[in-house]
């Protein structure tokens, strides 16, 4: 590698891991998608590679009381297949076909995702809009930290250096609700700008709405302006033009000044309306 020799541990337990990590000087390799780049190229200069691919119980994928547990090692691709029922699935298979090629999708992982904490990356955007829970082990045990706090700025979060991020808790959706994601992608791997909208209808009413904006500062965003506006609504075409126009206008008002230069408005009003689209086509499934 470009940067020297690098040290390489195999790890068999999370407590390998963590005694690792207590230099600080040591970076977690599961899928290695995000970290390799950044190791050849000199964006990450690490002693030390902790390997937890060898970690037995980090590949959990299972609902448990309301929520869906994912562990550290469980690669995108599962959430390809149907293994994830529901709406949740629904939302997680709309969202992962746009992740990278399947070559990073057979490797990377969710939480590697969520660590990496790219602002345009699409689960961190999930576990935002879904509140989810992200659990962290260390040398004072385990902590566990709602999404919203996870992400401080562009690849910065609040996990400690000694900590490693063992798994996430989304929390299932209800019956009623609809999905949607919508990106605006040009050369890049990530997108440029997206949307993300899940939205549960019960008797014709919007009862719950999910919307996020993707790489529209430096971390995501929830819409609660927009969310607001679609709730008692009946999720009509003029309610989603309403709240995407709301998303564009107001949910991205204090982003200028985080992210130093204007945010492309107008993308995020057209993805929030597609987002909101294709959510209201679930409820129609579903419902």
């Amino acid at each position: 590698m470009k940067n020297g020799s690098v040290e390489y541990i195999a790890a068999k337990s999370v407590d390998e891991v963590i005694s690792a990590l207590s230099d600080g000087q040591t970076s977690v390799l599961a899928g290695g998608q995000s970290l390799i780049p950044m190791v050849i190229n000199r964006g990450a200069t690490p002693c030390r590679l902790v390997d937890i691919n060898r970690i037995e119980g980090l590949d959990t994928l299972a609902e448990t009381n309301g929520y869906l547990r994912v562990g550290a090692l469980v690669r995108h691709r599962a959430f390809e297949s149907d293994q994830v029922t529901g709406p949740l699935g629904d939302l997680l298979r709309v969202v992962v076909r746009h992740i990278g090629h399947p070559p990073i999708r057979a490797r990377g992982t969710m939480l590697g995702s969520l660590a990496y904490a790219h602002p345009a990356a699409e689960w961190p955007a999930v576990a935002v809009a879904l509140q989810a829970r992200l659990v962290l082990d260390g040398p004072e045990g385990r902590r566990t930290v709602p999404a919203e706090d996870f992400f401080q700025a562009p690849f910065t979060t609040t996990r400690k250096p000694e900590e490693l991020l063992v798994e996430a808790q989304l929390p299932t959706l209800p019956d009623g609700t609809g999905v949607g994601y919508a990106e605006d992608r040009r050369t890049s791997i990530f997108p440029h700008a997206a949307a993300m909208a899940a939205v549960t209808v019960t008797d014709g009413v919007v009862t719950s709405a999910r919307i996020c904006l993707v790489n529209s500062g430096p971390y995501p965003v929830r819409a609660g302006a927009a969310e607001e506006a679609l709730l008692g609504t009946t999720f009509s075409d003029t309610a989603i033009a309403t709240a995407a126009q709301i998303a564009a206008e107001k949910d991205t008002d204090r982003l200028d000044e985080d992210a130093g230069r204007p945010r492309p408005r107008q993308a995020f009003r057209v993805l929030a309306r597609r987002a909101l689209g294709g959510a209201r086509e679930g409820t129609g499934r579903c419902g």
